[in-house]
């Protein structure tokens, strides 16, 4: 049985955050944007790349562990759940006879249900945004395991993610458990290899926001005259993605009545990406109100998935 929710997202919008973010001393635009059908595509053959380990380590942890994170588990609740991969491998590993996938996509919220259909679970979608909707999720059907995977915490800053933290501690009940993918600490030269592959995907799927800007509010962004920058930061232990003006530009966006000028190097943040020890974890989850149980990871320790509860 498949059932539907559809949340329409109030949250803020490209042109907010360009108006917002292009005019600060330090310019910067928030992740999220990428994700056109385009910079989805993109992503999608960034994963596919040799340098990029946090996708095929955290499916081989998947692989492997399944059971034991999904054991005595009745529902999965999946955040930005995306590819139904990962949650395949989790309901097979288990004997959750319900799923509930969250996503801002309707798309990709009604293709989990047609693609887990011979599983035989009930598929609960919602269509929400997650830092907004959680109140709006279906009563829990027994104990629960909420997913929050691939690494996208890191994507927040430490304070909004520490508060998100708390928002996902409202949902567990007693017994119930979060699973959370976390990319951990290590070389820095691997872990900027990941963010700025041979092939370039990553340069493009970075610039390709510009694009997004373009073709949304009518700006004329040159997309050659900006080269991609991704450096890891070991003060404060996460990833920089940037892009860079080769020359001075002059940008200006119609849909906002707005005129931008990046000076020769000037650059624009268009993400973080935090890594984790096992400490900084535990300290987020306890800032959060949860408990870290476990800490499972590969054998070369890359990628973790933080198994935590309500503390």
């Amino acid at each position: 049985m498949t059932t539907l929710e559809i949340h329409v997202a109030q949250e803020r919008s490209l042109a907010d955050d360009v108006l917002d973010g292009l005019t600060r001393p330090f310019k910067e635009l928030p992740p999220k944007h990428f994700y056109d059908a385009r910079g989805s595509e993109l992503f999608e053959l960034i994963c596919a790349q040799p340098e990029y380990y946090p996708t095929r380590t955290e499916l081989a942890i998947l692989r492997e562990r399944a059971a034991e994170l999904m054991d005595g588990v009745d529902e999965l609740v999946e955040l930005g759940s995306g590819a139904t991969t990962k949650a395949r491998l989790l309901l097979e590993g288990g004997t959750a006879s319900r799923y509930v996938p969250v996503d801002v996509s309707e798309t990709v919220v009604r293709a989990a249900a047609d693609e887990l259909a011979d599983l035989g679970v009930e598929v609960h979608g919602v269509v929400a945004d997650i830092e907004r909707h959680l109140d709006r999720l279906p009563p829990p059907t027994g104990r629960r395991a909420v997913a929050f995977l691939g690494g996208t915490i890191g994507n927040f800053t430490p304070g909004s993610r520490r508060r998100f933290l708390r928002s996902l501690g409202r949902l567990l009940a007693p017994g119930d458990r979060l699973l959370l993918g976390t990319d951990l600490v290590k070389d820095p030269a691997r872990i900027e290899a990941a963010y700025d592959d041979a092939a370039g995907v990553t340069a493009a799927f970075n610039r390709n926001v510009l694009a997004v800007v373009n073709r949304e509010l009518g700006a004329d962004f040159d997309l050659d005259a900006f080269e991609h920058v991704a450096f890891f930061d070991r003060v404060h232990e996460w990833v920089e993605m940037r892009l860079r003006a080769l020359t001075p530009q002059h940008v200006t966006i119609a849909a906002l009545d707005l005129e931008v000028d990046f000076a020769h190097r000037e650059e624009l943040r268009t993400e973080i990406s935090a890594k984790f020890t096992r400490a900084r974890i535990a300290a987020d989850l306890a800032a959060a109100g949860l408990r870290l149980d476990a800490l499972v990871t590969d054998p070369r320790e890359w990628f973790a998935i933080s198994v935590a509860s309500a503390a």
